[in-house]
């Protein structure tokens, strides 16, 4: 969600608490084949989780397989007839785990828990405005916002045990919490503060996963929102600024020392990494409207490798660039594009020179990619 001081908009729907409602907006399991040749490697397919606009109750999930090279859209909603005809509202995050695959619905209070390989519903697990996900050993580590959407409050996170998918655990942490990265035995957490304009909260809380408590936090950068490891271990970090006097940039953190070692003056909205290649888009707010970026940094050397890592001109097709995942197996980079908002996204394919493979309509609001392997 952007511009999350926009409070306004928010208190429209504080008392929006749904969980599954029927809403028939899609066919089931509307396929196109022939998207790409059929591709035999350890990546399977990818999901993508479709937030829907807030409020609208039109989360939704799409999958591409790379083994027939068709695309699915609604493909959840194609493998669950019988369970409800929608997923709830804003899908906030999507990944797999072992034998399963996690989707948090964010206005709609629950991690949606299937089966990886067909995306059969499993379980449930209630969280109240969850965000993210991440895991370590045999548990499941989810940030809250701790309250209804629009209240601040210290947020929170959430310990699952993967194997009954009950809650087993809480510790609490900064202002409305984003993304959490695991580190060894230590969980790190963005604290973004996004409900309390112009108080945004600056800090990463630092937890510990033997005794799943907060240890420390460190200070970065106000409205922290994505933090992600590279191969060797730093963490990256990205800050929205506030939209106004203070820009947005990446940040890296050496958590041997839990120090900021390098400041990059790149707006980073969201960003995948292979090996030392970080592949990020920006979308960023200027005096004359948005501006669109996507380009590549060294994450050994912190260095620029790339200012438009697409070569073939078709970045001015991507209206809005809002989810990114960069395939480890084969080099291609997937962007979703959010489009208005309100009306069917896209999914721009391009290989690792740079070049479009293809592009196919999704769900609304395509924001979070995650890979299958087989």
């Amino acid at each position: 969600m952007k511009k999350l001081h926009l409070l306004s908009a928010f208190f429209l729907i504080l008392t929006i608490f749904s969980c599954r409602e029927d809403y028939d907006y899609v066919n089931y399991g509307a396929s196109v084949s022939g998207v790409q040749e059929p591709e035999d490697i350890d990546i399977k397919g990818l999901y993508v989780l479709n937030e829907g606009n807030m409020g609208s109750n039109k989360a939704s999930i799409d999958y591409f397989d790379y083994t027939t090279g068709t695309f699915t859209k609604n493909y959840y909603n194609a493998q669950n007839p019988t369970v409800v005809n929608s997923l709830g509202d804003v899908g906030n995050d999507i990944k797999v785990y072992k034998d399963k695959l996690y989707a948090v619905i964010n206005v709609s209070n629950y991690i949606e828990v299937m089966d990886a390989k067909t995306a059969k519903h499993i379980g449930e697990i209630p969280v109240q405005n969850c965000r993210f996900i991440n895991f370590h050993k045999d548990y499941a580590y989810i940030t809250s916002y701790g309250g209804a959407v629009g209240a601040s409050q210290p947020g929170y996170v959430v310990k699952v045990d993967v194997n009954t998918l009950q809650i087993v655990g809480q510790v609490y942490v900064g202002k409305q919490p984003d993304e959490l990265e695991v580190i060894g035995d230590k969980l790190y957490v963005a604290n973004s503060g996004g409900y309390s304009y112009p108080d945004y909260d600056n800090t990463v809380s630092v937890i510990d996963l033997n005794t799943f408590t907060e240890i420390k936090k460190i200070p970065v950068a106000i409205n922290l929102s994505k933090i992600k490891k590279d191969d060797t271990g730093k963490l990256w970090i990205t800050s929205r600024g506030n939209f106004s006097n203070i820009s947005p940039k990446i940040y890296v953190l050496n958590p041997q020392t839990d120090q900021v070692v390098k400041e990059i003056n790149i707006p980073v909205s969201d960003f995948s990494i292979i090996e030392n290649r970080l592949y990020y888009f920006s979308y960023i707010y200027t005096s004359s409207g948005t501006a669109n970026g996507y380009g590549i940094i060294n994450t050994d050397t912190f260095a620029t490798m790339s200012d438009n890592f697409i070569t073939d001109g078709t970045q001015n097709n991507i209206v809005i660039p809002y989810g990114i995942a960069a395939n480890p197996e084969n080099g291609d980079i997937f962007i979703g594009d959010a489009k208005d908002y309100t009306s069917s996204g896209e999914l721009f394919c391009y290989n690792k020179f740079g070049k479009l493979k293809w592009k196919v309509q999704t769900g609304d609001i395509p924001g979070h990619l995650t890979f299958l392997y087989k």
